[in-house]
């Protein structure tokens, strides 16, 4: 029997087939994590990881003296740092609240935070195999990828990197 979904899917544009590849992806890394996370918890958690990057950093430092001039700074400061204080307040996550590196805080992964991590992307490489990525696949989507990013990046850049 075929799909019952297969006529629904082939007359999806593309951008709804990604957002579905997508959705699939994190609800799979979500019903098998050895915890409970929301979907915004995990991409938060994969920034934190990103923003400890010296080069991310320094680019962090360069977006909040920017962005202090901005009169919802403080607005958008309290909002995501209740957002970071949930994963601290479940040991994924340290804030320092008065780094001295020219940040308004700060966030670490703990060994916590980093097992969670590998464990994320170990359930997305499985995934894969699940959903029967193959190479010829993952060429496809690594040149979309690319050519993706560059429309990203303008729109940051135009931003001067506060977004």
């Amino acid at each position: 029997m075929a799909h019952p979904h297969k006529k629904a899917v082939a007359d999806m544009p593309a951008s709804s087939l990604i957002g579905i590849i997508e959705e699939s992806k994190m609800t799979y890394v979500r019903e098998n994590l050895s915890i409970f996370l929301h979907e915004s918890q995990i991409k938060l958690l994969k920034q934190v990881k990103k923003h400890e990057k010296p080069h991310h950093k320094r680019i962090r430092v360069k977006q909040f003296e920017k962005a202090k001039k901005d009169d919802l700074f403080n607005m958008h400061l309290g909002l995501y740092l209740k957002k970071y204080q949930k994963l601290e307040k479940i040991g994924l996550i340290e804030i320092d609240l008065n780094p001295d590196n020219g940040l308004e805080y700060d966030c670490t992964l703990t060994s916590e935070g980093k097992k969670i991590l590998d464990e994320i992307s170990a359930l997305e490489k499985e995934w894969e195999s699940v959903v029967n990525i193959n190479d010829d696949d993952l060429e496809v989507l690594m040149k979309l990828a690319l050519d993706s990013f560059e429309i990203s990046y303008r729109h940051k850049k135009k931003k001067g990197f506060i977004f």
